[in-house]
């Protein structure tokens, strides 16, 4: 039986499993739960294009061609799960409803929250109209990815400026990568010695685990690159080609002109989560609160949250998503079966940060919520640039995602 349109499944309102959002956590969930004999589950999602993001950094970098990174939505729906397309708009967890963009109220019995995050690219002054055009792009848009490519092949001579901004971003790693994967370009090029490379950073230390941290270290002195610690962009001018570094840690602001600018937006809920009664009110990005190893919402025991929009004390990854599920699918499960409290699935905050330091090689860093390493792949040194660790990420992961983590296998 073939996936059920938001047409044939609107004369239902009301689902068993309700899951908000059709991306890599939803449809996760989605199989999982079809594949554990859960019936009318049903996905909330309004796109009907599903992307792999993970490789937007190699498109950005001329190591991928965007297409391949792009599969209809249709496709990834899991058969016999009810695909409502349209847009959630608010959620009612007392009333057990999400309404939607058709003014539509849909009830549940349980509820996954896997809605992701919104880029924030009015937060920064001047970023909305600057990126795409000129010398400015980002790696955090399937529209733009293409043109980071463009900007970094072109560049011959000048100042080129990596951003991060503060607080969680899907892929904590991906500012970086594009720095490295450019700078390894310009060097091949024999330019790298014309071009001033510049890393802004919000944080004290370029990764939070010690042994990747010094690896990047090296990487970033290798190329020669300019990396400011605690410091982020707080305006540009696409235009005059010019930015503002605001450095936290001194309380002083440099206004810097540049040749090329890749901008990381600020990141968080969707508005509406930030509206709803399941944000965390100790999140100031507005998501949804659960239970950090259970990731079961504290208040409301019949929703739960993974991915992106949980508001978890980890990097915002895909491979933290291929952890979560199968706890908050043992979890659901649990809760529709009474079997509470005892014997819950528990995430221990894996997650993992492929980070591409050339053309050709990456590290592999893989760690859990207490920062230790907790590594997957057996006999492999991946604290160390590898060629083989970059084939994984090239085209193992991708061939994973889509045939393992979207069918409910791995």
């Amino acid at each position: 039986m073939s996936s059920m349109s938001s047409a044939s499944s609107s004369a239902r309102d009301h689902h068993r499993v309700l899951i908000v959002g059709g991306g890599t956590a939803g449809i996760t969930a989605a199989a999982r739960l079809r594949r554990a004999g859960v019936t009318d589950v049903a996905v909330i999602e309004p796109a009907d294009v599903h992307w792999y993001q993970p490789l937007w950094t190699l498109v950005g970098g001329g190591r991928a061609p965007l297409g391949i990174t792009r599969r209809p939505e249709a496709s990834v729906i899991p058969r016999q799960v009810a695909w409502i397309r349209e847009a959630a708009t608010a959620v009612d967890p007392e009333a057990g409803t999400v309404t939607t963009t058709a003014d539509r109220t849909v009830g549940y019995d349980y509820l996954v929250m896997a809605s992701g995050l919104q880029l924030d690219w009015d937060k920064v002054p001047g970023l909305d109209a600057a990126v795409g055009h000129g010398a400015v792009s980002s790696n955090y848009s399937f529209e733009h990815a293409p043109y980071t490519w463009e900007l970094i092949r072109g560049l011959r001579s000048g100042t080129a400026v990596f951003t991060q901004p503060t607080g969680p971003v899907k892929c904590g790693g991906a500012p970086q990568k594009i720095a490295y994967l450019a700078a390894d370009h310009w060097r091949r090029q024999g330019v790298l010695d014309r071009i001033r490379v510049i890393l802004v950073l919000p944080a004290d230390s370029m990764f939070g685990v010690p042994v990747w941290r010094r690896a990047l270290e090296r990487v970033a002195d290798r190329y020669g690159i300019e990396v400011r610690l605690n410091s982020e962009m707080t305006a540009v001018d696409g235009k005059a080609r010019g930015l503002t570094i605001a450095d936290h840690s001194a309380g002083t602001e440099e206004n810097l002109a540049f040749d090329l600018l890749h901008a990381v937006p600020p990141q968080s809920a969707p508005d509406w989560v930030k509206r709803s009664p399941l944000a965390d009110p100790a999140s100031p990005y507005g998501y949804v609160e659960v239970d950090q190893y259970t990731l079961q919402h504290p208040r409301h025991r019949n929703v739960f949250a993974l991915g992106d929009v949980a508001n978890l004390p980890t990097s915002k990854t895909g491979a933290a998503v291929r952890k979560q599920a199968p706890v908050v699918v043992a979890n659901l499960l649990a809760e529709i079966k009474g079997e509470r409290g005892a014997g819950q699935r528990r995430y221990d905050g894996y997650t993992s940060c492929p980070l591409v330091t050339a053309r050709n090689r990456m590290l592999l860093a893989e760690f859990d919520y207490d920062q230790n390493p907790a590594p997957s792949i057996p006999l492999l040194d991946t604290t160390k640039e590898r060629h083989d660790m970059w084939l994984l990420k090239r085209y193992g992961l991708p061939a994973l995602y889509w045939h393992g983590m979207l069918k409910g296998r791995a």
